[in-house]
């Protein structure tokens, strides 16, 4: 394609229209400028721990449609022949031709841009709980003395609506609702068994919008949905506040135990943030509190107890037992939710003490409970849930990951901020970082320890013991383990050494272990080997960023095709969207339930083996 045209005998370039997705994000570009020089142009963060040279290989996209230039020496040695048929480049290397649409796999995005694109639009059809229906009636008078419920039961009666059931929270703002708005009133009617239930009284013109919570260990996503369309209006994040309580849910249920007012606080801490997110989302949107008449929220079950304020004590005791596994309905009133005056919050079935509705919601927005061939999938967090699916049945377990993947516990740890290391190259020319934001290094968050460890590893640095080679140049004596410069104090943005310790090997090796031996476990139980897994699905917030290759190196995962893996984001979060729009969804979920069979391992026979084998790097 030519490059250049004349007009009115002016030299003028043709710019070509790069298109950047999931990211939705368009940049025009001059010719010679490559893919990245695109991404950076439209703000989007690729990885590109060399600076864009060619040599760490982490700046993978696809081309989905368009022309570019042929591949390089560089790409040639990167990607197989059958990776390059399906469009595979390096986005530093390739360089538009013509107008082009590339796809950038979650890996290849810096943090801040994977979270913004984690969690797509539920794919189901619309057919939530709650339906509007507007009622216009005969205005009371000395001649009709009919009570207000009466009087809008018998115009419901005129649309062959059953007359539905009237909560008192509902009933406080009937009668003012009708005379202030002319009596025309839009009604939010609940399916509840054989008989409707008003959640609210809204204006006619107002729609009806539903709220969507996943609340992990950690932190918490929220989303505001339209419930007659299914689109999300408005999303926000918080820091889970119960974390001032205990950094897992053992300490927090701990807590609980030892105040008498414990298990109330961490409720209430809770339902304030809930709050502070729901405000959010009002103002983002547009709208008012009462317009949100229904919610789902998903958890943990320690998290789901604790939301509902149902006793604790008993998950933290040996067989671990939750109060309740089925699906609750809760008046948001009764909580203390800043919804409408009736809504309902629906809390999804949970599977055991420690596999809670969240999985379930992730199971049913991956389908991979549906699976005919070996299927894992996995939250990763605080607590870690593993299922795997084969021919129609479920194994799942829970295992104690810790929070080193959030940076705690760490040396240099951190939450994903500017400045956070999220990638790391060793090589004999020394150390390459990437930093959130490209700021001046200050911490490590979970990516960036992970993949340190790894990097460490496979220079021969760190022993598959996790002990520290010690005549390496960049080894010190620190706290009788030794550590690794990975910075010194004059490249770093807080002038201190940027350093991964002993310890730090030791926590990462104590997570991935676990993780590993839950997979492990699961598939001695379905008499399977890793290499019969067909596909592995890896969701959550970090599981969203982790760099794959890096955790198939230090073994937190079966070594298998990159092809065999996807990393889906906040599935758990999409999940509960899909519930709070579609009835059938919920019905599906309670079918997951059934196909469950729960494997506790700290009981399983070969697990401490397993265990054992699995710290190894």
């Amino acid at each position: 394609m030519e490059n250049q045209q004349h007009l009115s005998g002016r030299h003028v370039e043709i710019q070509h229209k790069v298109d950047l997705e999931p990211v939705g994000r368009r940049a025009l570009v001059e010719p010679g400028m490559t893919l990245l020089d695109a991404a950076r142009r439209a703000g989007v963060e690729i990885v590109a721990v060399c600076g864009g040279a060619g040599a760490c290989g982490k700046c993978r996209v696809r081309r989905v449609d368009g022309e570019l230039t042929p591949p390089t020496p560089v790409e040639l040695r990167a990607f197989s022949a059958l990776e390059l048929a399906a469009g595979h480049r390096l986005a530093c290397q390739a360089r538009p031709l013509s107008d082009v649409k590339i796809d950038i796999p979650p890996a290849s995005l810096s943090t801040p841009q994977r979270l913004q694109v984690e969690g797509q639009e539920s794919e189901v059809a619309v057919d939530p709980v709650v339906q509007p229906v507007d009622v216009t009636l005969v205005p009371a008078n000395l001649h009709d003395l009919r009570s207000d419920t009466v009087r809008l039961t018998d115009a419901l009666a005129e649309q062959a609506i059953p007359r539905p059931f009237f909560d008192q929270p509902v009933l406080r703002d009937l009668s003012a609702k009708l005379r202030e708005q002319d009596w025309s009133v839009r009604l939010a009617l609940r399916r509840h068994n054989h008989r409707g239930e008003a959640v609210g009284v809204l204006h006619p013109e107002q729609a009806l919008l539903g709220l969507a919570v996943d609340v992990g260990t950690t932190k918490m996503a929220a989303y505001l949905l339209d419930l007659a369309s299914g689109h999300t209006l408005a999303k926000a994040g918080l820091m889970n506040p119960q974390i001032a309580y205990g950094e897992d849910v053992v300490s927090r249920i701990a807590h609980a135990n030892r105040h008498s007012d414990g298990r109330h606080l961490l409720q209430a801490r809770l339902i304030e943030s809930l709050n502070d997110l729901i405000d959010q989302l009002c103002r983002e949107a547009g709208v008012i509190h009462a317009q949100i008449v229904e919610a789902v929220v998903v958890g943990n079950t320690a998290i789901h107890h604790f939301f509902a304020g149902l006793p604790v004590r008993q998950l933290g005791e040996s067989p671990y037992i939750a109060a309740v596994t089925e699906p609750l309905d809760i008046c948001a009133c009764h909580l203390g939710l800043k919804l409408a005056s009736g809504a309902k919050v629906y809390l999804p079935p949970n599977i055991a003490g420690y596999v809670g509705a969240d999985h379930v919601a992730m199971l049913l927005a991956t389908d991979a409970w549906r699976a005919q061939k070996p299927t894992v999938a996995l939250d990763i967090g605080t607590n870690t849930e593993i299922s795997l699916a084969v021919d129609g049945q479920l194994f799942s377990c829970s295992c104690a990951s810790g929070p080193a993947f959030e940076g705690a516990h760490i040396h240099a740890g951190m939450r994903a901020a500017p400045g956070a290391v999220e990638y790391v190259q060793i090589r004999d020319d020394g150390v390459r970082l990437q930093t959130i934001g490209g700021k001046p290094p200050v911490g490590l968050c979970g990516s960036g320890i992970l993949d340190a460890v790894a990097e460490l590893r496979a220079a021969g640095i760190v022993q598959r013991t996790g002990r520290f080679q010690p005549d390496h140049p960049r080894i010190i004596s620190w706290d009788g383990g030794g550590a690794f410069l990975l910075a010194p104090a004059a490249d770093t943005g807080n002038n201190h050494d940027l350093l991964v310790t002993r310890r730090d090997v030791n926590e990462i090796q104590l997570a991935k272990g676990a993780i590993r031996a839950g997979v492990e476990v699961l598939l001695l139980e379905a008499g399977l080997t890793a290499q019969d897994i067909d596909t592995f699905i890896v969701a959550g917030a970090f599981g969203t960023y982790l760099d794959l290759e890096s955790a198939i190196h230090i073994g937190m995962f079966p070594s298998l095709p990159l092809e065999r893996f996807k990393q889906v984001g906040n599935a758990a979060g999409t999940g509960a969207r899909q519930m709070l729009i579609s009835a059938e969804q919920r019905r599906l979920a309670a079918q997951i339930i059934e196909r469950v069979r729960y494997v506790e391992l700290t009981v399983h026979p070969g697990f401490t083996t397993v265990y054992m084998d699995a710290m190894y790097l």
